[in-house]
């Protein structure tokens, strides 16, 4: 058909956190919304969620490695951006977006979870082979997240040459934030 334009949707993968679940959260209510503009959304729950290990979750990732193309959007949520951090040192397709939410990235953490983290942080990243297989990188924290310091997020910011923006007052991005929605994220993905 003469001028049409063909949309590809993106497969959209959600990473959960520390003790997360694909039901907590804006997960849920952000599926929903990208699922009526057609995109396909996983998200999928790791083992061991509250004793989180990189190797663990990579194995359960596997399954779904043959839905990451070029069309692949990545959201990952605290630990869960750290996953995904790692997922990009490993894949040899390149991805669409990558969306760090509140990430996880480094070993200067809430003192609390700080030891459940060390099997995805404890290496420095591969900052080039990430941002090669990143696509365009956009992080999101806040000015007042009681896990992750806004500057060691400005450090990764910076480090991945990814888009920050800082959210007053959002806390970690969770529930307990007020965080059941998250239109903020919701207009940064359309607007890709």
């Amino acid at each position: 058909m003469k001028g049409c334009i063909l949309q590809i949707m993106s497969t959209v993968f959600i990473v959960h956190g520390i003790g997360g679940s694909p039901e907590e959260n804006w997960f849920p209510w952000l599926k929903t919304e990208l699922e009526r503009s057609g995109h396909i959304i996983s998200i999928p729950q790791f083992p061991n969620a509250d004793r989180p290990l990189l190797e663990e979750w990579m194995e359960h990732f596997k399954r779904y490695l043959p839905s990451i193309n070029e069309h692949t959007i990545l959201i990952g949520h605290s630990l869960g951006a750290a996953f995904l951090l790692r997922l990009l040192e490993t894949i040899d397709t390149p991805v669409k977006a990558t969306f760090l939410i509140a990430p996880v990235s480094g070993r200067k953490m809430s003192r609390e979870y700080e030891p459940l983290m060390t099997s995805f942080t404890n290496e420095p990243f591969d900052v080039e082979t990430i941002r090669r297989n990143a696509g365009s990188v956009t992080i999101l924290n806040s000015d007042n997240d009681p896990f992750i310091p806004l500057a060691s997020a400005k450090r990764l910011a910076e480090s991945l040459q990814a888009t920050i923006t800082v959210i007053a007052g959002g806390g970690h991005f969770n529930a307990s934030a007020g965080y059941d929605e998250f239109p903020e994220l919701l207009k940064v993905i359309s607007e890709m």
